[in-house]
């Protein structure tokens, strides 16, 4: 199971990595049993975004809670450190591929979603953000440059 939204990638811990995968990072808050360093190819292991141990047993892999547990992860996400970590993963993924590597079997219901979502989130609110100059210019009905006008004049400010 290797899944792409866009840049950032799930990849379960005990599939071989995918070539290309670019910046691998474990997001499991336990080690995957059986499984070294060298053999995951990881970069990082990004412990602390993985759902605490109170969550996880309340979770349990079961998809019947799994909309209570997205509610209650995201709110865990939201926390300062926590949110910095997904911040610099996003801008990670800005420059190149992310894959999250999970040790969950459920590869539907498990927390590397949820950050995956998140990190998409922020991607998209910066694409909503980058504006082309030109359309910038238009929708203030400014120039760009001065002395470059749009053809239309602002009235003078009062003095």
């Amino acid at each position: 199971m290797t899944d792409s939204l866009g840049n950032v990638r799930l990849q379960r811990a005990y599939e071989d990595p995918a070539p290309g995968g670019g910046y691998r990072v474990l997001v499991d808050r336990v080690w995957p049993r059986g499984r070294t360093r060298e053999q995951l190819r990881i970069h990082a292991w990004a412990r602390s975004l993985g759902p605490s141990a109170q969550l996880r047993k309340w979770f349990g892999h079961d998809p019947a809670g799994w909309q209570e547990f997205q509610k209650r992860y995201r709110a865990e996400l939201a926390d300062r450190e926590r949110a910095q970590e997904l911040d610099d993963l996003a801008q990670r993924a800005r420059d190149g591929p992310v894959t999250l590597v999970l040790g969950a079997r459920d590869t539907e219901n498990n927390q590397a979603r949820v950050i995956a979502d998140e990190l998409e989130r922020r991607l998209a609110a910066d694409q909503a953000d980058v504006i082309p100059t030109a359309t910038r210019a238009a929708r203030r009905n400014t120039p760009d440059t001065p002395g470059q006008g749009t053809g239309a004049t602002r009235p003078p400010r009062p003095g």
